[in-house]
């Protein structure tokens, strides 16, 4: 004798023979679209980071001051230990290309100018002083030395 049920499953609404085993219903989760996300904000993460940091080495000499906040119209000059000069990191060929780019800038107001200079602590005066020499001439005042706090001047 064969017996027969009405499955319990509303999309299969067929009969099925009582030695047939029940349909389980698998509930899983596809984690492959969560995974591919994950993956692409890492390789974004990895290649972001490192430009975001980048920055010219330079060893500063220690001092403890409040920060400055940056704001418009300031210039981050570098000087190198080895005598290099950087504008807001882009590298100068010379105090003469450093001179063209800071008078293009002071035209026609120095009001809005704001100078820092970022001195390697080994930078010979000698090379610092032509920066200094610069601003003075165009009228760009205040010029700031930017420190590194970390050790508070010990």
């Amino acid at each position: 004798m064969s017996t027969f049920f009405l499955s319990s499953h509303a999309s299969s609404r067929r009969l099925r023979s009582a030695d047939e085993a029940p349909e389980q219903v698998t509930a899983a989760i596809n984690t492959t679209p969560l995974v591919d996300v994950m993956l692409v904000l890492l390789i974004i993460f990895l290649i972001t980071v490192p430009v975001a940091v980048q920055s010219i080495p330079l060893s500063l000499p220690h001092q403890r001051s409040a920060p400055n906040q940056p704001t418009a119209g300031m210039v981050t000059l570098a000087v190198t230990a080895d005598g290099r000069l950087f504008w807001n990191d882009e590298p100068l060929a010379d105090v003469g290309a450093l001179d063209a780019r800071l008078t293009a800038e002071a035209m026609p107001s120095t009001d809005h100018l704001r100078v820092q200079i970022r001195a390697d602590r080994a930078a010979a005066y000698g090379a610092v002083a032509p920066v200094l020499a610069l601003c003075e001439r165009l009228g760009i005042s205040p010029v700031g030395f930017v420190t590194d706090p970390t050790d508070g001047g010990h």
